[in-house]
């Protein structure tokens, strides 16, 4: 299951600071995360919002970690909309999803950046673990946790997922009907490329059995090793025949531009067994179902256009190449010229965040 380049769920760390943290508590579970206090991101901090730490937990009892960003602008009236924000697949919430949450929060809304579960800053053993309904569900409990917040209209909250994330948030806004508008940026569906592999190149059923019959040998050998070997994250050094989109993933997680301790991404990576459950559990079966506004963002030149595409038509039916395409309440933006990474920061000045703001203040009223 190992791949020369980079593996199928990218990494994710175990690496926390030990500064006490805020804790919520649900009916059935209290946990206490250790939280670093200081700012420690991969982009400046914003005089135009407030920042801090909080903590929630989802339905299975992972308590989640987060950074909350509030305008310093008062809400018009009265009280903010909202935005929960998370992605890529195997980063944290100090590089891309906390620079979209800044950014939000600059443009009003009040915007949560989170950890997914087993990651980062977030609970949940054993780490380095992913699950298409856990993961899922991260989205739904940080809107639980906007919902009942005293300066945010519950009837006006939205989603952001970046990379293997904005899957996730597609996912998410088929299942809950409180999410009103969701934004996929850079999309990758895990559960696609976890069961076909890049561009289709896995898509049989013999290479499907084959990563079946690897991983189940796999779990014999940590259950025998009481431990998970690693898969892997982004190569460094890089191979010289590394294709160019793996040349850009080490551009950004390997380098002081986007790298960051507690992002496997940037360290190790996920277990080798990590993604087995999106094998078989097919992140879009219901996305044609969502009624709720969709923005899907994509590079024209990304390796990963394709899954917004197909994103997009499975929402639709409609086919698109290249091109950007609305239909309804649902959205394809093609950003001309730009890659898949080009849309986790600001260093190639492309990610449309206006517009993004635009099409939040439209459906969030």
């Amino acid at each position: 299951m190992k791949q020369h380049f980079i593996s199928f769920c990218l990494s994710l760390p175990l690496l926390v600071s030990a500064v006490s943290a805020q804790t919520q508590q649900h009916s059935n579970t209290m946990t206490t995360l250790s939280l670093t206090q200081q700012w420690d991101k991969t982009f400046a901090k914003s005089d135009k919002v407030t920042h801090r730490k909080v903590t929630f937990s989802n339905r299975y009892g992972i308590t989640l970690a987060a950074d909350l960003y509030v305008p310093r602008a008062a809400s018009p009236s009265g009280r903010y909309a909202a935005l929960a924000v998370s992605g890529p697949f195997g980063a944290v919430k100090e590089q891309s999803s906390g620079l979209y949450a800044q950014h939000m929060a600059e443009c009003g809304f009040v915007a949560l950046a989170f950890d997914p579960s087993y990651t980062g800053e977030s609970g949940g053993e054993p780490r380095r673990m992913a699950s298409p309904d856990i993961n899922t569900e991260d989205f739904l409990a940080a809107v639980d946790f906007l919902s009942v917040q005293p300066d945010i209209d519950p009837a006006r909250i939205g989603i952001i997922g970046i990379c293997g994330f904005g899957g996730m948030a597609v996912n998410a806004a088929a299942l809950d009907p409180r999410i009103k508008a969701t934004v996929a940026m850079t999309m990758y569906d895990m559960s696609k490329i976890n069961a076909e592999g890049y561009f289709a190149s896995e898509d049989t059923p013999a290479q499907r059995m084959a990563k079946r019959q690897a991983l189940a040998r796999q779990r014999t050998a940590d259950f025998v090793a009481g431990s998970y070997e690693r898969a892997g994250g982004v190569a460094d050094p890089l191979p010289a025949d590394a294709p160019w989109f793996v040349k850009e993933y080490h551009a950004y997680y390997k380098t002081p531009r986007g790298y960051h301790a507690r992002s496997g991404n940037s360290t190790d990576g996920w277990n080798v067994i990590g993604c087995q459950s999106f094998m078989n559990q097919p992140l879009l079966a219901w996305a044609h179902e969502i009624s709720a506004p969709v923005l899907l963002i994509h590079g024209e030149r990304a390796h990963s256009r394709y899954f917004s595409e197909y994103a997009f038509e499975r929402m639709t039916g409609r086919k698109m190449t290249g091109q950007s395409a609305k239909e309804g309440n649902k959205e394809l933006l093609i950003i001309p010229g730009a890659t898949h990474v080009d849309l986790y920061d600001d260093v190639a000045g492309v990610i449309p965040y206006e517009r993004i703001a635009r099409f939040f203040s439209d459906n969030l009223k």
